[in-house]
Formats: C-alpha cells, structure tokens, sequence
C-alpha cells in the first residue's frame, strides 16, 4: 500500500512538474495626453525694484477656442527702464471648480517650453524656471528699456520626448498675441 501511494505520488508531481501554465500577457495601454481646455490665460508683473505696482494681464476664453469671442484680452502695459519678475499661469474656468491646467504643466514639465517672441518692443525676456534640463518659462524676467509699443506673441508648446529648449518642435497648446505697451 505505501508503495502504491508512493507512485501514486510520483505520478502526480510528474504530471504537474510536466504541466506549463500558459503565460498571460497583459498589455499596456498607451499613455494618451488628454488636451487640456485652458480657458484662462494670466500673466502677473512684479517689478524687481519695488518701485511700480504690480499688473496682471488676463485673457480669458471661457467656452475655449472658436464659439464665443473672449470676454477679455488685455493690453500689457508696463513702466519703461524697469525689470519685471513675471508669473504664468494657466486655468480652465468652465468647470467648477477651476482647473489650475498650470499645475499639469510643472508636472509635465520635461513636455513642456512656454516660447515668447516680442516685436517692435523695447525688450529682453528670458525665462528663469527650469526642468533640470532645459528652461520652462512659467517664471521669466522680463527687462524693459526706452517708450515703445509692439506686440508679444506668448505660446505653450508641448514636446514630449523631444523637448530640446527651442521653439520649434512640438504642438501649440495655446498662442496669445499681446498687445504691449512700455510707457
């Protein structure tokens, strides 16, 4: 009998030792980058010496692009020979409550170069934040000389995996031409 159950035994532990579970692939779905709807656009001035006040540009698109006309597109207006620290900031007003999109952005930061190209203006901006490799621009100084008026064209590109710290890669999640005015 125990020689029985023996190769009893041995059979069985042959016959799983025999058996191969099928392998289960579990695939991963890709990562999708949802766009996101930016309704807001602010961009806040403070003056590095202290001596101006500060000002915040504001564009603000509440139905996002095409529908209605923006409710409001500010002139940027600023005080000649004087350094500005300036702050981005990105918002989805349309759902309660307000998505801060600019969040997204430091979290996605490698993806991510704010470009800005002024024109006929009598300035020098440079972005100041950085991803640990190439600059951002939710931060930026923005260095102001003699009167003038022109315009800054500000874009959010998004580049991921090939974020290399020019404007010419990637898609625009947004382009704002503002008006500027240095009096």
């Amino acid at each position: 009998m125990k020689k029985q159950i023996l190769v009893f035994s041995s059979i069985v532990l042959l016959g799983l030792a025999a058996c191969k579970k099928d392998e289960v692939v579990i695939e991963t779905p890709p990562v999708v980058n949802e766009e996101e709807l930016i309704t807001t656009f602010k961009v806040t001035f403070i003056d590095t010496a202290g001596i101006q006040g500060n000002y915040t540009a504001t564009f603000r698109d509440i139905d996002g692009p095409g529908g209605i006309a923006p409710t409001t597109f500010d002139t940027i207006k600023l005080k000649a020979n004087t350094v500005y620290s300036a702050t981005i900031e990105f918002l989805n007003e349309s759902v309660s409550p307000v998505d801060t999109i600019t969040y997204e952005i430091l979290e996605e930061a490698v993806d991510h170069l704010i470009c800005f190209n002024p024109s006929n203006i009598n300035a020098t901006i440079l972005r100041t934040d950085s991803d640990g490799t190439y600059q951002i621009g939710l931060q930026s100084l923005w260095t102001l000389a003699g009167i003038s008026s022109g315009n800054v064209v500000i874009s959010l590109k998004h580049q991921p995996g090939i974020k290399n710290g020019t404007c010419d890669l990637g898609d625009t999640d947004i382009e704002l031409n503002f008006v500027v005015k240095i009096e």
